[in-house]
């Protein structure tokens, strides 16, 4: 079965990115959220990430109606009834997301992949509600999705071949994104890995070694890292990256795990990253860094 028109639950970042990702690969896209205000939200950040493009001479004026008249905005699950696949994208709370995949497991047909961008909850737990839990698998992509061009494909334990094959080739034949297969696991690989680097980088800052700049600024020119490992925190949400540590502390029950007493304090102080305005660094409301 082909796949030309693709759900996407939940409009956040992720929910944004994947959802104009999947609209310049010439996808049909039914984008959902909630609330209206925050359906709003997500339809101006899409579009301004789009005349970003245009100011930097990556898309015309033409391709930037065309890829945003492929994007349909609704705050009803009535639109997901002509999907293919549909990707729930919210808040890594796993009683949300299990609402989201008992609703979906409704209104679906059978043959309907049913994928979770989730970076660190159990696949299987999210399957156990659906009727068909061979049918649930995992896309994770990594931000901003537009520039990564990798996904981690995350088999559940009764995920099938038959989802799991569909899958792989929408990834890397209709998306042209690298697939990689993980078997399911708490933080999978890339989230498990970077949010160690990143609660490392914690600790030295607390032990005064050296800067927040100056251990961005050692990884980034060092290791030619993109972002040190500060501003990446800042760009997941360092909300999200205290929720992917402790529950793989808790998975796990690791030491390494344990998040640093600085980012707990950060994020009860609503001090978020980017999409707060000020994280580790400063933002403006579109997101980009203050020198």
């Amino acid at each position: 079965m082909s796949i030309k028109k693709v759900g996407v639950i939940g409009a956040g970042t992720m929910g944004q990115g994947i959802a104009e990702m999947l609209a310049s690969n010439g996808l049909d896209v039914y984008l959902i959220e909630i609330s209206s205000e925050r359906l709003i939200y997500g339809k101006e950040m899409i579009e301004l990430s789009l005349d970003k493009q245009i100011e930097k001479w990556a898309l015309t004026q033409a391709e930037k109606k065309s890829i945003f008249n492929r994007i349909q905005f609704g705050e009803s699950y009535d639109g997901l009834t002509d999907c293919e696949l549909v990707i729930e994208t919210i808040t890594e709370d796993l009683d949300s997301k299990k609402a989201v995949f008992e609703q979906l497991d409704r209104i679906c047909g059978p043959d309907v992949i049913l994928a979770s961008n989730t970076s660190t909850l159990s696949l299987t737990e999210l399957a156990s509600v659906a009727s068909r839990p061979e049918r649930v698998i995992g896309l994770h992509f990594i931000y901003p999705v537009f520039k990564i061009n990798m996904v981690e494909i995350v088999r559940g334990l009764k995920t099938s071949e038959d989802t799991f094959a569909r899958t792989k080739f929408f990834v890397e034949n209709v998306i042209n994104k690298k697939g990689v297969m993980v078997f399911e696991s708490p933080g999978f690989v890339t989230s498990r890995l970077i949010c160690l680097f990143i609660n490392e980088a914690l600790h030295v800052l607390e032990e005064g070694v050296a800067s927040a700049e100056d251990i961005d600024s050692a990884m980034r020119i060092g290791y030619s890292f993109q972002h040190g490992p500060f501003e990446m925190a800042d760009r997941f949400g360092l909300d999200s990256v205290l929720a992917a540590l402790e529950r793989m502390f808790r998975e796990y029950g690791e030491l390494k795990y344990r998040p640093s007493i600085v980012l707990k304090k950060m994020v009860r102080a609503g001090h978020l990253g980017a999409k707060s305005g000020v994280g580790f660094f400063k933002y403006d409301k579109d997101g980009d860094r203050l020198l």
